[in-house]
């Protein structure tokens, strides 16, 4: 296990709009305001077609190959991530997203692009002091969260 310890800074809440796009406006967002880690919370909609990745085709092997689910219809989105930057200093977020419609269910991560539809909600909650970076592991295509003590 890693772990750090950090504070809460400050707080933002963004309204997202018809169209928006799930992870860059809020990596975006991070950027521009100098926002380097936080934990981040979703309430929306997804526009029909949005994408999500929902696990690797195998759990073991040479190459961690996505599933990629889009989907069908307009759906409720509730999700929460982390936003932490990469080696670059590049703000990525990292969230998982439930969504629904009919009954039915989804749950996946929002990289594959998840696009708003009509409005979306997002809290950024600011963590100082806790460091952390994103880091390219070797054998896999993901950056992982990399933090300073380790357990």
């Amino acid at each position: 296990m890693q772990y750090s310890e950090g504070s809460v800074g400050r707080v933002f809440v963004l309204r997202l709009e018809d169209g928006d796009l799930l992870p860059e406006v809020i990596e975006d967002f991070a950027g521009d305001h100098e926002l380097a880690s936080a934990m981040v919370l979703y309430v929306g909609g997804a526009q029909d077609r949005s994408r999500l990745v929902v696990g690797p085709e195998e759990g073991h092997g040479d190459a961690i190959i996505p599933m990629i689910h889009t989907l069908q219809g307009i759906q409720e989105v509730l999700a929460v991530g982390t936003l932490f930057p990469d080696e670059a200093g590049k703000p990525i977020l990292h969230m998982h997203a439930a969504t629904g419609r009919g009954g039915d269910a989804t749950v996946g991560c929002t990289r594959a692009g998840v696009e708003v539809w009509l409005v979306g909600e997002v809290v950024l909650l600011e963590i100082l002091g806790a460091g952390g970076q994103r880091k390219k592991t070797p054998g896999s295509e993901f950056k992982l969260l990399e933090l300073a003590h380790t357990k």
